[in-house]
């Protein structure tokens, strides 16, 4: 009999580690459907934890600020080195159409279409957001692809690179502009690959 208050105790204490990995992990996936799907502005540390089934203080003990949090959860829904090799794996006159068929193949998913418009909104409501923004689109894949190619002014190309693929995305999918959004993925290769080739690969003026 002694031995099972003492087994007891010994399982309360095993037990507490899951469950704090487990709290950590359902305000993480909270935070990420909501940044995702309502942006940052509208997005509270308080509807996280609601739906997280958690205290609010929880949210920022693990996580601290908004700001905080925004930056540890958000993350582009692929893998930069990944793209970047795929991108540049081939002939370098058709760069500008293996990207666009990278991001036209990316706005028919959408869960990855959720993440990147939840970035973008986030990048158009505040200035944290808008830096993490720049440095998971343009300082980890666009502005590295470009520095890549060996071309003058990689920071300038992956920048304007980044123009077109934020700003397509903003207008086909937060804007929702009819013409854009009947595009099939074709059709957007066709129309963003000479625009990236020219940011990515040819002279600039």
């Amino acid at each position: 009999m002694p031995a099972g208050p003492a087994s007891h105790r010994r399982s309360a204490h095993t037990g507490r580690r899951p469950g704090a990995s487990g709290t950590r992990e359902a305000i993480f996936q909270a935070a990420q459907r909501q940044f995702a799907g309502q942006g940052f502005d509208r997005t509270s540390i308080r509807s996280i934890a609601v739906e997280a089934g958690v205290d609010p203080a929880l949210v920022t003990h693990y996580f601290g600020t908004k700001q905080q949090l925004f930056a540890a959860v958000v993350q582009l829904p692929f893998d930069p080195g990944q793209i970047i090799a795929q991108v540049l794996d081939g002939d370098r006159a058709q760069v500008g159409r293996r990207l666009a068929t990278f991001f036209a193949g990316m706005l028919a998913a959408p869960a990855a279409v959720d993440r990147m418009t939840g970035l973008v909104r986030a990048a158009a409501s505040d200035d944290e957001a808008a830096a993490r923004i720049r440095t998971l689109i343009t300082e980890q894949l666009l502005t590295p692809m470009a520095a890549a190619l060996g071309g003058d002014d990689a920071p300038l190309r992956g920048a304007l690179a980044g123009s077109q693929v934020v700003g397509f995305l903003m207008a086909r999918h937060v804007v929702r502009i009819p013409p854009l959004r009947e595009l099939d993925g074709e059709r957007v290769v066709a129309l963003l690959a000479p625009t990236l080739q020219r940011y990515l690969v040819d002279d600039l003026p």
